[in-house]
């Protein structure tokens, strides 16, 4: 579902409770701001509510005075909640190895409008996609990892998302296993994609593996990260049905489509601010 230029976004999670969508919904009407969109979810198991609400508001809107209110009037309910104005975009740093299907996908989902974001930088271990960063008038490091020394390039690519002022991190086929330490400083905030293959296929040439066991159906999945390898939050997944015809090149091919598809909806997701964490699941409204 594509958002409203004008309109704002407001979620919100807290301890389920009586009045969790009154506190919101009543004050939304108080202050005169017309609801668009709105969903909600409580989790019975954790025990935690979860709304996102999007709305317009009156010409004399007062942002500060709105957060001030509704701070007053959510303290009782332990209410955390994050205000996005209209056409807000996201500023985001891109990492990239050699794959481009990923990174070229992304940034063309951007220049059409699709993605609300502002990609600040592209950051590779390789050089081999600049021309594609520069063709988009997009900066772009290469910083060569000397497997030696990894934490000096990690410094690296770490400065320029400090730098930067990024929001977002998308590991667009970053093929690279970042630190614990990079890791615990990205967390909740860089996404990541992989293949999502049945059995589990590691290291050189997955689609071969599962071209030789006959597997029946390849996908991806989008997460984001922590120090756990591939094994933080999801956000997205896709999948598609393949058969005994199609050959390693054929699910090389459909592995790079779901890929940047399901990446694409992931990052889609988060800018739209649809995705809480939930523990170590998400909660996408």
């Amino acid at each position: 579902m594509s958002r409203a230029p004008d309109t704002w976004i407001l979620t919100a999670d807290c301890p389920s409770m009586l009045g969790t969508v009154d506190v919101v919904t009543r004050f939304l009407y108080e202050q005169r701001c017309y609801v668009t969109e709105h969903h909600s979810f409580d989790d019975r198991l954790s025990g935690r509510f979860f709304i996102r609400v999007e709305f317009r508001q009156p010409g004399d809107f007062d942002e500060a005075g709105f957060r001030d209110g509704l701070a007053e009037r959510s303290d009782a309910f332990g209410m955390t909640f994050e205000l996005t104005a209209p056409n807000h975009r996201p500023k985001v740093v891109i990492m990239v190895s050699k794959a481009d299907h990923c990174l070229n996908d992304l940034l063309y989902r951007q220049r059409i409008g699709q993605l609300g974001m502002e990609v600040v930088a592209v950051i590779s271990n390789h050089p081999d996609l600049e021309p594609l960063a520069q063709w988009h008038k997009i900066p772009y490091y290469h910083f060569a990892l000397d497997p030696n020394d990894k934490p000096a390039q990690e410094r690296k690519v770490l400065k320029v998302i400090e730098d930067s002022g990024a929001e977002l991190v998308i590991l667009a086929r970053y093929m690279q296993v970042l630190s614990p330490e990079l890791c615990r400083r990205l967390d909740g905030w860089a996404i990541n994609i992989h293949h999502s293959l049945l059995p589990g296929f590691k290291g050189a040439k997955p689609y071969h593996q599962a071209y030789n066991k006959g597997v029946k159906m390849v996908g991806a999945t989008a997460h984001y990260i922590n120090n756990d390898l591939d094994e933080g939050p999801i956000i997205a997944q896709g999948v598609e049905v393949v058969d005994h015809s199609h050959y390693p090149e054929d699910l090389i091919a459909k592995g790079r489509d779901i890929e940047g598809l399901t990446l694409a909806r992931a990052v889609g997701y988060h800018i739209e601010r649809r995705v809480f964490l939930n523990a170590n699941r998400t909660v996408v409204l």
